[in-house]
């Protein structure tokens, strides 16, 4: 029997606990943080795994997209359309299912984008420099050019009657839409006249020529993008440019490639280098689609409609190419790049790594406009990040480009008593050197479109970064995509979710 003392001590505390229990109310229910987590909640608890079968695999990649990048770019999304940009949300941010790449390549921390596209589109790391080859290939080698390649999902694909297309801001024969058809043991051999004539002598053909004559299936159906003179012949005037400097053809074995690509599609094939003749391609007519709207890489998205000729945008490309590969029954497999986010990156300059990745936005949006995602699977990644960098203490709404301002609207300044930017590079040519001062600026100065970010350490050019980055899905077994994967995890999803190895095992064996 309990002590009287100790009994009142009991009853003391169930009074005081069933006190608290009254008290414990959630008083900041109606909070709209709160309230806005809570439906974050709620929408996700309703999610129902989509198991069918993906008849098209849609893969985006920002080229350099890392998370801080994703970030910065959803404020300066939100900013540029006059709402609130910290609570912006990009159309692959709203996609149900998020990952983590690793993105280090076989032989280096940090990756270029060659062996980062070919992790993503045939299932295997490989070494720096290296496209479409394994990861015991040796640089420059033709030999292993010709004896270690890897198929790609796109080969794949062609194999089984998919259609197949890579759309990109860069060139085409650049390292990510490379990746999709060519296999090559230096990513910058682009074009003959850019390989030693060893390889050439040896029967090693150049990236460009692996597009048009890519042997699997009937090739590529839609390829667009820039690279206009690794396609004509050495010292042909650009069509654009006439005979402006460094805007000649570059092939030393004298094809026109685009005369090429017509001589094989026939009348169901078309080449377009302007905007207006893009504008005129009929969908329902062409089969075979190869757009060249630059010498070397498209304009960036900021420059794009000073542009002389006129060019398409990211999203008006890869909405005409859906167009195309739509109309086969048996599905397709198409690459959406937005190649020139890393370009801008390496400047430092983030004005145009920003809006690069909005028009990729835009991009995205475009296409879930137009897909079903009971049947398509639609994967939106980078290849490697940048050390682009979002720091201070900047207020809510500060512009994400400019000075940093606190919460009581006034500058921050460094210990050297000038200000600084909320976004900066750990390195590149915004570096400086001493005994050179770093200047006093303003937002005024460091939101125009040409303004080069600071640095920590001064380079010609930025590099890119190590760090993980972001998978996102939705769509057919989007759901796989999930903790923190290898960057060639996602080639494997894709293959899985479309079943085209699958049934492409089932076919050798008939």
């Amino acid at each position: 029997m309990a002590s009287g003392a100790s009994l009142g001590a009991a009853l003391l505390f169930m009074a005081t606990t069933s006190a608290w229990a009254e008290d414990a109310k959630v008083v900041q229910a109606d909070d709209p943080y709160f309230k806005q987590a809570d439906a974050t909640l709620q929408t996700i608890l309703k999610l129902q795994k989509n198991t069918n079968r993906a008849k098209n695999v849609i893969l985006f990649v920002g080229d350099g997209m890392g998370f801080s990048t994703v970030t910065a770019a959803r404020i300066f999304e939100g900013q540029q359309r006059g709402v609130d940009g910290e609570s912006n949300v990009l159309a692959w941010e709203a996609f149900p299912h998020l990952a983590a790449s690793k993105t280090y390549s076989a032989d280096a921390q940090i990756t270029d984008s060659a062996p980062s596209a070919v992790a993503m589109t045939t299932g295997v790391k490989t070494i720096n420099d290296l496209m479409g080859l394994n990861h015991t290939a040796k640089l420059d080698s033709c030999e292993d050019q010709k004896t270690k390649q890897v198929t790609t999902l796109w080969e794949m694909a062609e194999t089984l009657g998919m259609s197949t297309g890579a759309v990109t801001t860069a060139r085409l024969t650049h390292a990510t839409p490379g990746a999709t058809y060519a296999h090559i043991a230096n990513r910058d051999w682009e074009d003959d006249g850019l390989m030693p004539v060893e390889a050439v002598a040896a029967g090693c053909a150049d990236i460009a020529r692996q597009l048009v004559e890519m042997r699997y299936g009937n090739g590529l159906e839609v390829a667009m993008g820039g690279g206009r003179a690794n396609f004509m012949p050495v010292g042909t005037p650009d069509i654009e440019y006439g005979d402006a400097a460094k805007k000649l053809g570059r092939r030393k074995d004298g094809k026109d490639l685009t005369k090429a690509w017509l001589d094989r599609y026939g009348e169901k094939g078309a080449y377009v280098w302007n905007k207006e003749q893009f504008a005129a391609i009929d969908p329902a007519k062409t089969d075979h689609l190869l757009g060249l709207f630059e010498p070397s890489h498209m304009q960036y998205e900021h420059d794009r409609p000073k542009d002389k000729a006129g060019e398409p945008s990211l999203a008006e490309m890869a909405e005409k190419t859906i167009d195309i590969l739509s109309r086969n029954p048996e599905g397709y497999v198409l690459l959406v790049e937005g190649g020139r986010i890393d370009h801008a990156s390496h400047e430092s300059n983030a004005y145009r790594t920003l809006s690069d990745a909005a028009a990729m936005n835009e991009a995205v949006k475009t296409v879930l406009r137009k897909v079903n995602l009971e049947e398509t699977l639609i994967v939106v990644t980078g290849d490697h990040s940048h050390t682009l960098t979002m720091a201070g203490y900047a207020k809510r709404g500060n512009p994400i480009l400019g000075i940093s301002v606190g919460v009581d609207d006034e500058p921050i300044y460094g210990t050297d008593g000038k200000t600084y930017t909320t976004i900066g590079f750990a390195n590149g040519p915004g570096g400086y050197k001493q005994p050179k001062e770093r200047p006093m600026l303003t937002s005024e100065e460091t939101t125009k479109p040409d303004f080069v970010q600071h640095s920590l350490v001064p380079l010609s050019s930025e590099t890119h970064g190590g760090e993980d980055l972001g998978i996102y899905a939705i769509g057919p077994w989007a759901h796989l995509f999930q903790g923190t994967v290898e960057e060639n995890y996602t080639f494997h999803v894709m293959n899985f979710a479309s079943k085209i190895g699958e049934r492409l095992k089932a076919k050798s064996q008939q």
